[in-house]
């Protein structure tokens, strides 16, 4: 079946046309910025003509892995790309929110891509596993080696890579020289059927390289990405009740009773005084101290005669120095008031 003879031949040319330039515009367009609206706008416009291209080539069924590429109508030919084109124009997206899914709906476009290429005996090169982290077809069914033998199959294996990048390299330049030559005569409806069909196979084999490349670059940056959402999630705290948040507490002066409180209330009017059951009332409603913690009276006991009670036992613990000293120390208190002798901040 050819394209151009379908019903909507002319129609499915047109889509592939209008997404393979919305492509090159976004490759090689100006902008400094991929992520710019302008440029995101193209690269939506691009995804929709290349997928409803794709699905009408899947509905005129134009390719099937049990042909050969002489089967295939020269017109038809260009209509191969489709998958590679939407594997590239999907990671031109730019929100990293969803970059994982783009990742991976770009490589399923890439494999597919190079699946059927490799079908019609497009080029010679070993298919990439379809799915990142999963053995390839050609090591599927044989145990990955171990231990000195493993270490030396993996230098080698290194060595065949780096090599088979290059030489990648050197044919895709060699692939694009040859097919500037030919674009201004095929453009121009000069060329024959088969400078057509030459063309269309070198775009083909240039999409090739592309894609294991590019292929190569999203299991790398997947991994990247996998770890770091590893690392988010055992870096978070685990799910349960979220503790009460504590009221910062303000500046205050613990006094014995309420006397003082009104003495140093009035010495003091920047700090609010409270007492010390009054401490521990306020820090009970809170939450933050439990009822045990709380210090118990006899009932009828005031703070004064509690205070009073605590300083004769210790008074009679403590030996006749000490106790001495403590006396003086309240002799001197009654006669000099809090603050007496700081004359840090008077002028």
């Amino acid at each position: 079946i050819m394209a151009e003879g379908a019903g909507a031949g002319p129609r499915l040319a047109e889509l592939l046309a209008v997404g393979r330039r919305l492509w090159e515009e976004v490759e090689n367009g100006a902008e400094p910025s991929s992520g710019a609206p302008a440029v995101q706008d193209k690269v939506r416009q691009g995804l929709e003509a290349l997928q409803r291209a794709a699905t009408m080539v899947a509905q005129l069924d134009l390719f099937s892995e049990n042909e050969e590429l002489e089967e295939i109508a020269s017109a038809d030919l260009k209509y191969l790309l489709l998958p590679a084109l939407l594997g590239s124009m999907t990671l031109k997206q730019v929100d990293m929110s969803r970059r994982l899914e783009h990742l991976e709906s770009a490589r399923a476009h890439f494999w597919r891509f190079l699946k059927l290429c490799r079908s019609y005996g497009l080029g010679k090169f070993h298919l990439p596993p379809a799915a990142a982290g999963s053995p390839g077809e050609e090591d599927a069914e044989s145990p990955a080696p171990r231990g000195p033998a493993a270490a030396q199959a993996n230098l080698v294996a290194m060595a065949m890579s780096r090599q088979a990048k290059i030489e990648r390299h050197n044919q895709k330049k060699e692939l694009e020289n040859r097919l500037a030559s030919m674009r201004t005569c095929v453009e121009s409806g000069q060329a024959d059927e088969d400078q057509i069909r030459e063309f269309y196979i070198l775009q083909i084999q240039k999409w090739i390289n592309t894609s294991l490349e590019e292929i190569e670059s999203i299991d790398q940056e997947m991994v990247i990405l996998r770890s770091r959402a590893t690392a988010k999630q055992s870096s978070a705290p685990p799910h349960g009740p979220a503790r009460p948040a504590r009221t910062p507490l303000k500046p205050f002066i613990l006094t014995r009773n309420a006397a003082q409180a009104k003495v140093f209330g009035a010495g003091y009017p920047g700090l609010p005084t409270m007492t010390v059951d009054d401490w521990y009332e306020q820090r009970g409603k809170q939450g933050v101290v439990s009822a045990q913690t709380v210090p118990q009276r006899a009932p009828g006991v005031t703070d004064e005669e509690m205070q009073k009670q605590q300083q004769e036992k210790k008074e009679e613990e403590d030996d006749e120095e000490a106790l001495q000293k403590a006396r003086n120390w309240d002799d001197w208190k009654d006669t000099h008031p809090r603050g007496y002798g700081n004359r840090q901040n008077m002028g």
